[in-house]
């Protein structure tokens, strides 16, 4: 049976229905609520849309009163294509629900990770059936890039930002990913913030923000 996920959700800044929906994935340890704060910093940006914040389905085995997308005993590579395979299923039926809950379709999402977030993010937004909007990683990796040429099924555009003094997973990680991506014919930008460990800096918090603007095509300086 296929996990049913929720979490914080913010209505569009508009008033009105959504246009956009962004849906934030959280990293190991942490829950929804981790992430919801970075939609009240984008929405003068994107005041048509929704944003959301799934807890992941699993509670967090070092951290108990956390979430996890799926376990994590050592940062080995294995462990990663294993997670995001046993976590995929639950994922995309909360995309399909909250697509269907504001009558959108692939176009108008974007996701948006952190660190295990974003190898989720990767993984099912490259493999669903119809391109999304964007997908905007932090601080991540792409888990199993050996075998997304077999897989891939849509390539939208994509932005990895990660620090250069990430402890935990390293900076090399993004190379890793952008490269990968780039053969797949996937169109990726990166961007590595200086002095930054496994965070979100302000200088990635507004290159998110900007690239999703441009993803949803929401004009410039729109109050």
């Amino acid at each position: 049976m296929t996990e049913t996920l929720d979490g914080p959700r913010l209505a569009p800044a508009s008033g009105g229905p959504a246009r956009q929906l962004v849906i934030f994935l959280h990293g190991y340890g942490a829950d929804g609520n981790d992430l919801i704060g970075l939609g009240r910093e984008w929405q003068h940006l994107l005041p048509d849309a929704a944003f959301v914040s799934p807890h992941a389905p699993e509670p967090c085995g070092m951290a108990p009163m956390g979430r996890q997308w799926f376990a994590l005993t050592r940062l080995d590579p294995d462990e990663y294509w294993a997670g995001v395979r046993h976590a995929a299923p639950a994922l995309d039926a909360f995309i399909d629900a909250e697509l269907d809950r504001h009558g959108l379709d692939d176009s108008r999402l974007a996701l948006v990770g952190f660190s295990q977030g974003t190898m989720m993010s990767l993984h099912v937004g490259l493999r669903r059936a119809r391109p999304a909007a964007g997908i905007l990683g932090y601080s991540g990796a792409l888990a199993g890039p050996e075998h997304l040429d077999a897989e891939i099924a849509a390539r939208p555009p994509v932005l990895l930002v990660h620090g250069d003094r990430d402890e935990v997973i390293p900076v090399a990680a993004l190379q890793i990913a952008a490269q990968t991506l780039g053969r797949a014919e996937v169109p990726v930008q990166w961007h590595v913030s200086h002095g930054v460990g496994h965070g979100i800096a302000p200088d990635g918090l507004a290159l998110g923000g900007q690239f999703l603007g441009e993803v949803f095509a929401v004009p410039a300086g729109r109050p």
